[in-house]
């Protein structure tokens, strides 16, 4: 059973600890911290509910009910997408849009017992998102229909239960067969976490809590609380409310009880107020967090506990100075992101969403765009921990289709419950700073546009004043309908860079954001030359494209995009230029599967991203990294294998130095300079087999020396983990970076070897990948060929610790091997 708390219990134990805490300092002359007991509490319980369903892939009669016989059906752990198991086609009806995957009908099923002493208490379940059209039963009955793939979304399984020995069975009916119903890669099935949550009939109400901090500085934060508490009171009085503040160290920073309240409905809310001195600030540099615990007492005992993240920071929009955050300006240096995660597909992990975002910290990016939908809960809470600035986005389209079966058809029954589920779930995280009502919204060019985009900001204003609104205009001029609804706080650009400098004149007294600019196309590692011409590609985006380029790489030099965009070069050099640019994201951050621009069949993934499906940097990474970081960069590509004679564009970037010398098997190439509002230095040399070494210097000192040598062979095997000690909780992984080296320890560029895979230990592999964008081989598997030198092996820890070795084979290779620690 659960303990109760009552106030005196909770302030003997405050006295307690203060207590200890003193004489230990006196004791020992060091300083002691101790956490309050409310902040350790169990009052309510959130268990995850993600291990042992039964799956079936197909539709199936009468899998809803109690008595059904699932024992055929196969055994796994959510969360779980059937898609990227699948092969790839261009017969799937997604077509490449949606990553020439399946998609279908599945069904879930899981059996669990509730404890005859939990009679009394209220049983909900969560789930953070289930693409798509899901049907819910709980022992039969039916609970509901989520049509939106990616909403959060509740039910109250408490008047349906069994209690005791009798099971309890929760069926969910997922059905992803209408397709296309997506622009992108979607994935099918239960993708996200779910959970279980058990509390007292009075409680705080399910995204109960609204905190928000009217007024900030330096010495003094004001925290403005809305607290909704749920329940069907058997009393209306003997009430208490508590609010109380800790920082990251679980140290008591403010407090606040309101005593004898009444409950007078079924969902009662109350304000209150606190104040934290000298509050230490929110920022991406040191995303600081403090938490509020929410303690709901009843006749002195308490009967609820419930957290929330806070952050506090304040921040402004500013017509000429554009973006500032707690007083200093700075832009947002941003990328859009699809919610896939590569070889993993659509199913949620915190640990590859928490690399995604270290590999994007690692080039500069401060801000991410969640295009074009709700993204899954963890990823907030990395950007609230991480120091991330999001623009949370909540509709691609409205009540005009893009796809011929997408969200569209259900917008008038769904979309205010959507967009207020959306808000109220996403409004507490700190990271979050705009609110997205749309991107490249079709309705933009008629008078519903106006109409639809005042009702949407309305919803949204009347759950959270705190954040201005935007919608990614594709059409950013002034007679667009959404512009000229007056609701949007910040004028979203999407593309259009060319007319960014002309925006004080467009939209007089209005503030800018870049929602999503460039759509550079590359292939990792792939170059084509000459190097200083651009390209637009494809001439038309909803035509069949072919360049003669047989192997449908396209080339890695920032000299091609597609012809609604810029190359990376070009868009950031107006960007940088005017303070009232307030900011940009990048049409992305990674590459995604579907949408394979310029091509067709038989590419089934992107050619957006900074960094490749696989999570391997492209070339222009590292301009960014140059520009967005404090980091000293030199990067010099490409490779150096090629045909004797071939002339080759020697492409460098570099940071931190005033020039760049090039050296050809220890011959001086010349010295190199950016000119103007150069990004790059260039040579065009002839190849010559040898060592390509560059040195950048400032003041006439070297700064930083880089070679890139002529590969032979492939002679052997590497595996690099990007951790070697992981946890062993079923879920956290391990990404292994395979490259195939010469003899002399060179990674080869042209290398395809194909390369198996054995593990021994308290592991499997979760997926492969080698970010060729045109790879019809499975993610899920033991073996992928290199792709350029490179593949990816992913290893996802079991429950048992140990240790895990990795071995990777390759016919006429020297093999390799790592350890992985699960512990």
């Amino acid at each position: 059973m659960h303990k109760t708390f009552n106030r005196a219990t909770i302030n003997m134990c405050r006295f307690t600890l203060v207590l200890v805490a003193v004489l230990g300092m006196y004791a020992c002359k060091s300083t002691i911290s101790f956490s309050a007991d409310e902040s350790e509490m169990q009052i309510r319980k959130r268990t995850d509910f993600t291990k042992d369903w039964s799956f079936h892939l197909g539709d199936q009669q009468n899998a809803q009910a109690a008595n059904f016989d699932d024992s055929q059906w196969r055994k796994l752990n959510l969360p779980h997408d059937w898609s990227v198991e699948g092969e790839f086609s261009k017969d799937n009806p997604a077509g490449t849009g949606g990553g020439a995957l399946p998609g279908g009908i599945g069904w879930y099923r899981k059996s669990f017992v509730v404890s005859e002493e939990d009679k009394g208490k209220l049983f909900f379940i969560d789930f953070d998102g289930v693409y798509t059209n899901s049907e819910v039963w709980v022992n039969g009955q039916y609970l509901g229909k989520r049509p939106n793939g990616y909403i959060s979304f509740r039910y109250d399984l408490t008047p349906y239960l069994n209690y005791g020995d009798q099971e309890n069975v929760i069926a969910v009916k997922v059905d992803n067969s209408q397709q296309p119903n997506s622009r992108w890669y979607s994935g099918s099935g239960i993708y996200r976490n779910v959970w279980m949550v058990k509390t007292n009939p009075v409680h705080v109400a399910h995204l109960g809590t609204f905190v928000t901090t009217p007024e900030v500085n330096e010495q003094i934060a004001r925290i403005a609380i809305k607290t909704k508490i749920d329940g069907k009171a058997t009393q209306k009085d003997g009430y208490a409310l508590s609010s109380v503040i800790y920082d990251a160290d679980n140290r008591e920073v403010a407090r606040v009880t309101s005593d004898n309240l009444q409950l007078n409905a079924e969902t009662n809310e109350f304000d209150q107020n606190l104040t934290v001195e000298n509050p230490r600030l929110w920022s991406v540099e040191e995303p600081y967090l403090y938490k509020v615990v929410t303690l709901v007492e009843q006749d002195g005992e308490v009967v609820d506990n419930f957290e929330t993240p806070l952050g506090i920071r304040y921040f402004n929009f500013d017509v000429e100075r554009g973006f500032s955050l707690n007083g200093k300006q700075m832009k947002i240096l941003g990328v859009c992101n699809h919610h896939d995660l590569g070889a993993l597909g659509a199913a949620i992990n915190t640990r590859a969403l928490e690399r995604q975002l270290e590999i994007m910290k690692g080039m500069g990016v401060n801000g991410i765009r969640t295009s074009h939908n709700p993204p899954a809960p963890e990823l907030l809470e990395l950007c609230d921990k991480m120091g991330f600035i999001v623009m949370d986005e909540m509709f691609d389209m409205w009540k005009k289709e893009k796809s011929k079966y997408d969200y569209s058809h259900v917008w008038d029954e769904w979309h205010k419950q959507d967009l207020q589920d959306f808000i109220r779930r996403d409004r507490n995280h700190p990271s979050v700073f705009i609110w997205s009502i749309g991107n490249e919204i079709p309705e933009q060019g008629d008078s519903t546009g106006t109409l639809i985009a005042t009702e949407l900001a309305h919803i949204v204003k009347n759950l959270d004043k705190t954040r201005p609104i935007t919608a990614g205009l594709n059409e950013p001029y002034p007679h667009n309908t959404i512009y000229k609804s007056g609701e949007l706080d910040l004028v979203g650009f999407n593309y259009h860079h060319q007319d960014f400098e002309k925006f004080p004149e467009t939209f007089p007294g209005e503030k800018f954001i870049a929602t999503e600019t460039t759509s550079a196309l590359a292939t990792r590692g792939s170059y084509d030359m000459p190097s200083d011409s651009i390209r637009r590609w494809p001439y038309k985006w909803d035509e069949p494209f072919t360049d003669g380029n047989e192997d449908l790489t396209v080339s890695a030099y920032d000299n091609v995009s597609a012809p609604w965009g810029s190359t990376h070069e070009e868009t950031w050099k107006v960007m940088k230029k005017h303070d009232f640019l307030s900011g940009m994201f990048i049409w992305t951050g990674f590459d995604y599967i579907g949408e394979p621009t310029p091509y067709g069949w038989p590419a089934r993934s992107s050619y957006f991203g900074v960094v490749d499906l696989a999570g391997f940097p492209k070339d222009s990474y590292y301009m960014y990294k140059s520009e967005w970081t404090n980091e000293t960069v030199l990067h010099v590509f490409p490779h150096w294998n090629w045909k004797p004679g071939k002339l080759v564009d020697v492409w460098a970037y570099y940071n931190n130095a005033d020039e760049v010398e090039l050296f050809l098997n220890g011959k001086a190439l010349g010295t190199k300079k950016k000119e103007g509002d150069d990004l790059h230095v260039m040579w065009r040399i002839p190849f010559q087999p040898g060592t390509l070494r560059a040195v950048s210097r400032k003041d006439g000192k070297e700064v930083l020396t880089k070679e890139v040598k002529t590969a032979g062979a492939p002679a052997k095997i590497m595996l690099k983990a990007d951790r070697e000690n992981i946890k062993a909780d079923g879920k956290d992984l391990s990404f292994v970076t395979v490259k195939i080296l010469d003899k002399d320890g060179n990674i080869v560029p042209g290398a395809d070897n194909m390369v198996n895979f054995k593990i021994a230990g308290n592991a499997f592999i979760a997926g492969v990948d080698n970010g060729l964008q045109t790879s019809m081989e499975p993610f899920k598997a033991s073996q992928r060929s290199a792709f350029h030198g490179l593949a990816l092996a992913i290893l996802q820890a079991k429950e048992e610790a140990g240790e895990v070795t990795l071995t990777a084979t390759s016919d006429g290779l020297e093999p390799a091997s790592v350890i992985i620690n699960i512990e």
